[in-house]
């Protein structure tokens, strides 16, 4: 029997490019040996994730999630819990693609990212996380400098992506208030103050590698940093120092590897919102999971272990007048000592 395919797509995604490649992509997977369909995401909540679920019930081989990040978590939330889980393959459209990044498939060409399916070494097994009833790819994070990332306006988002983030949060840093936290992490516990807590699956978080180095896409484990600096300046230097990957180590922060984590508030009354791949997952306590490689996906293989990131101008030029004007802060306070 031949191989089938569902193509899941969001129509209205990189200013509707993939509406214009459809064809050329549906060519691609029949060349590839499959019968491929394909399906139009609607507004209606759960669109993709339902249909997600559908294609999986019904046997097919493979589900191609053509969008952002939204669309790919709602496929992942769609297969993930079930015993038949097809190949994933991505086709990013949206705005951030940060699994698309950390998996080095082509973020600006459609057709490009279809024609992976074509290569001999292409698929592997990969890890994804389970948070309550949800599943995510990429990173959770939790406490009030996540929070305050929900009041990014979109026209930033679209502009930067997830640095639009880290320039509204340093905006906004004054509001931070840590929290009181019990967090418990293979068999060792942090029980004390924290403002952030992010876990994360692969090293892309917003197209920034330094900020989780060493993260690995099958070994079991994710990466935790718990951070527990809350001063306007300190955490202004931290966030500069994590993006040029100095962070690891400094007493601000926990940095370490595990498996299932659970997080509750000391204070049942504190609320702990928690952000899963970008999108509200719910409150805590919540524990958290690694499936270890749960999931085969269509990757870049031949490019994951070396290849770096490259990141936009508009991005790095952001970033540079972050980092920049913390330093200014330091040496402003030096010359008053």
């Amino acid at each position: 029997m031949r191989k089938r395919a569902r193509i899941i797509y969001n129509p209205t995604s990189g200013r509707e490019a993939m509406r214009n490649d459809l064809v050329d992509i549906l060519a691609v997977y029949e060349q590839a040996g499959y019968e491929t369909s394909a399906f139009a995401t609607t507004p209606a909540p759960n669109s993709a994730k339902n249909e997600a679920t559908r294609a999986a019930k019904e046997g097919f081989d493979l589900i191609v999630a053509a969008g952002g990040d939204g669309t790919l978590s709602e496929v992942v939330n769609g297969i993930a819990g079930l015993e038949h889980r097809p190949a994933l393959a991505i086709i990013p459209a949206g705005t951030t693609n940060d699994y698309a990044r950390a998996l080095r498939i082509p973020r600006d060409d459609p057709i490009a990212a279809a024609k992976l399916i074509l290569r001999k070494n292409k698929k592997f097994k990969i890890d994804i996380g389970q948070a309550g009833d949800n599943y995510f790819m990429n990173i959770a994070a939790g406490g009030t400098l996540t929070e305050l990332t929900y009041e990014v306006p979109s026209q930033m988002k679209s502009l930067f992506g997830y640095l639009a983030y880290l320039a509204k949060g340093a905006e906004l840093l004054p509001r931070i208030k840590p929290v009181e936290m019990d967090i418990k992490y293979d068999g060792q516990e942090y029980r004390g103050q924290a403002s952030t807590i992010l876990i994360a699956l692969t090293n892309s978080v917003g197209g920034f590698e330094q900020i989780v180095p060493d993260a690995a896409l099958d070994d079991g484990k994710f990466t935790m940093i718990i951070v527990k600096e809350s001063s306007l300046i300190g955490m202004m230097r931290l966030m500069a120092k994590a993006l040029q990957g100095k962070h690891i180590g400094d007493p601000g922060i926990i940095y370490a590897k595990a498996s299932e984590i659970d997080i509750t508030p000391v204070n049942s009354e504190d609320r702990v919102m928690i952000n899963l791949d970008g999108e509200y997952g719910g409150d805590a306590p919540m524990h958290f999971r690694n499936l270890k490689q749960h999931l085969e996906v269509v990757a870049n293989l031949d490019e994951i272990p070396d290849d770096a990131i490259t990141m936009s101008p508009d991005m790095k030029r952001v970033e540079d007048d972050f980092v920049r004007e913390v330093d200014n802060i330091h040496d402003d306070e030096a010359s008053q000592k």
